[in-house]
C-alpha cells in the first residue's frame, strides 16, 4: 500500500474527531469548514478533498460515534455471561455510560437529529441506524424468549420500547449528569425492562431487575 493510501484513513479520522469537538463546542449551526480546518491544522482544500461540505462531515461524525458505541456494547457483552438478560444489561449500561463518560458523543446525535428534521437524506440515514439497533436488541429479546426467561412478545415492538427507554434516559444523563448516576439509571432501567419482559408466574411478582428471580442486579 502506498504511503498516501495509508495516511488517508488516519487523516479522515482526524478530521472527524475535530468535527466532533467543534460540534460539542459550537453546535452544527456554528460549524464551518474553516473551523474544522483550524482545529486540525489542515488547509480547507485538504478538508474538501475528503468531505464535500459540513453536512458530509456531520454524517461521518454520526458514523464514528455509532461505531464506537457498537464497540463498547460488544466489549461489555463479551466480558459477561452470554444469556439474554446479561447481554441486554450490558447493552443498556454501555449506552448509559457513554452519556456520562463521552457526553460529546450524545451531543453529536442531538445535533444530527436537529438537522435531520430538515433533510430527507439524513432522515433516511437515521431510519437505517434505528432499524439496525432494533434488530440488534430484538435478537437479544428473541434469545430470551427462546430460553423462556422473557415472555412471548413481538420482538420488534419490544426492541422499540427498550431503545426508546435507553435513548430517553441517556439524553437525561447528557443534559443533566447530576440528575442521577449511571448505577441508579441502570437499576431503574433494569426494573422497567424486567417488568416488561419477564415471564409472569402466578403467585410471584415479575423480576425487579436484571438478575434472576427478582433479586435485582448482581
Amino acid at each position: 500500500m502506498s504511503p498516501r493510501r495509508r495516511v488517508a484513513p488516519l487523516r479522515r479520522a482526524e478530521i472527524v474527531r475535530a468535527t466532533i469537538r467543534c460540534l460539542a463546542r459550537d453546535g452544527y449551526s456554528g460549524l464551518t469548514m474553516k473551523k474544522v480546518a483550524r482545529e486540525t491544522g489542515l488547509s480547507q482544500g485538504i478538508l474538501h478533498y475528503y468531505f464535500a461540505d459540513k453536512r458530509a462531515i456531520l454524517v461521518a461524525a454520526l458514523e464514528s460515534v455509532t461505531a464506537d458505541l457498537d464497540r463498547r456494547v460488544a466489549a461489555a457483552q463479551a466480558r459477561g455471561p452470554r444469556d439474554a438478560r446479561a447481554r441486554l444489561r450490558a447493552l443498556v449500561e454501555a449506552c448509559l455510560k457513554l452519556a456520562v463518560e463521552e457526553r460529546v458523543f450524545w451531543i453529536v446525535f442531538v445535533e444530527f437529529w436537529g438537522e435531520m428534521m430538515h433533510d430527507r437524506r439524513l432522515r433516511e440515514i437515521n431510519a437505517a441506524l434505528y432499524e439496525r439497533m432494533r434488530r440488534m436488541i430484538g435478537a437479544v429479546v428473541a434469545q430470551g424468549v427462546r430460553a423462556g426467561v422473557f415472555r412471548r412478545t413481538d420482538v420488534r415492538r419490544a426492541a422499540a420500547v427498550i431503545l426508546g427507554l435507553v435513548d430517553g434516559v441517556s439524553l437525561q444523563l447528557t443534559f443533566d449528569p447530576t440528575a442521577f448516576g449511571v448505577a441508579e439509571a441502570s437499576r431503574f432501567c433494569g426494573e422497567a425492562v424486567a417488568r416488561y419482559l419477564t415471564v409472569e408466574v402466578r403467585g410471584r411478582r415479575p423480576s425487579r431487575g436484571w438478575g434472576p428471580a427478582g433479586r435485582g442486579a448482581p
